[in-house]
């Protein structure tokens, strides 16, 4: 599991974006499972995610509408599969309206930019 901590914020809201391989929904459970064992992220306000799974795309808004369908999109985009992305947000007190959708794609991105192996492991799934 890779984290990326305090990489956005945002009219008081904060965001963290993390990520790792999957391989099924199982993994899913369990990776979320792992990351909201640390307190900081149990508390957070949404921890949005998604993976391309091989039997076809999964997501969570965890209260976040459509942000889940934002990860999907870009990971489909990528070509990255079996991996899931998780963006966690703390909400700050003031609504972003569709600016939170912009933060979502900045986390992702942050991620896919950031990530360490991922782009040998998108070519290792996909063989």
């Amino acid at each position: 599991m890779q984290k990326f901590t305090g990489i956005i914020t945002d009219r008081g809201s904060k965001y963290a974006v993390s990520g790792g391989p999957v391989q099924s929904r199982d993994d899913v459970k369990a990776f979320l499972a792992t990351l909201t064992r640390n307190k900081k992220f149990a508390k957070a306000t949404h921890n949005t995610w998604a993976a391309i799974l091989p039997d076809g795309p999964a997501k969570g808004d965890d209260g976040e509408a459509g942000a889940g369908m934002v990860i999907v999109r870009m990971l489909e985009r990528e070509g990255l599969h079996g991996h899931i992305i998780v963006v966690t947000r703390w909400f700050g007190g003031v609504k972003l309206g569709g600016d939170r959708f912009r933060r979502v794609q900045d986390s992702v991105t942050h991620y896919l930019t950031n990530a360490k192996g991922l782009k040998q492991e998108a070519r290792d799934v996909k063989t």
